[in-house]
């Protein structure tokens, strides 16, 4: 990166603390600084320039309606922000583009089509959705939210829109709606090889929990 770059993505980092800061349903700067990581080491691994996908994976969750009370205000401000940054017109169009399409839930229906810098800051959105760090997440927000744990008579949803997916369901669910999903919808070669990993580590949590659960261990 350049020294202009160094320094928009100081400020970014600052406007996302600023927004994020206070955040306690998993959406945290601590989430952002292991999305960067990631991002920045798949680029890397995929030989790819970092600068607009380590800047969108600072920013993709200030304007996130889970996150923030005012989302067309959010989207304000970080336009602002960004173009008091001197972020060029093409950089923000291909930022807006990643941010407003990666998500899980902007993806029930349709598929959004991402250029490869989206589908790198999608993997690495996702990969802190797995593992270990997932497992935590998860249980993190649903207690944010006051979900129910585990409930076996409720069974988890198929074929939902971004509607019935926000609506609550129990926390264990939510590994067999969104979670488990996740390793077969890797964009990238190296996502893939962590999500592998990962994604065994939420296998034999759910088994320990249910055995657990239903006092056979």
């Amino acid at each position: 990166m350049n020294e202009l770059q160094q320094r928009q993505l100081a400020a970014a980092t600052a406007y996302m603390q600023q927004v994020l800061g206070q955040d306690h349903s998993g959406h945290s700067v601590d989430h952002i600084q292991r999305v960067v990581r990631l991002t920045t080491t798949i680029c890397q691994q995929e030989q790819v320039a970092v600068f607009v996908p380590v800047l969108a994976a600072t920013l993709h969750d200030v304007i996130d309606d889970k996150v923030v009370s005012d989302v067309e205000t959010a989207r304000q401000e970080l336009r602002d922000f960004l173009t008091m940054q001197q972020v060029s017109v093409t950089e923000q169009a291909e930022i807006w583009q990643i941010i407003d399409r990666l998500s899980f839930s902007k993806n029930l229906v349709h598929k959004q089509q991402l250029s490869l810098n989206g589908q790198i800051v999608q993997d690495a959105d996702r990969l802190d959705a797995i593992g270990a760090i997932g497992i935590a997440r998860t249980f993190y927000y649903g207690g944010h939210t006051g979900a129910a744990m585990y409930d076996p008579a409720i069974k988890p949803r198929t074929q939902m829109d971004k509607s019935a997916y926000r609506k609550q369901s129990p926390v264990i669910n939510h590994f067999y709606e969104k979670l488990l999903l996740l390793q077969d919808s890797m964009n990238t070669a190296s996502a893939k090889k962590i999500a592998a990993q990962r994604q065994q580590v939420m296998l034999d949590f759910l088994a320990e929990f249910k055995a657990e659960w239903n006092g056979d261990v």
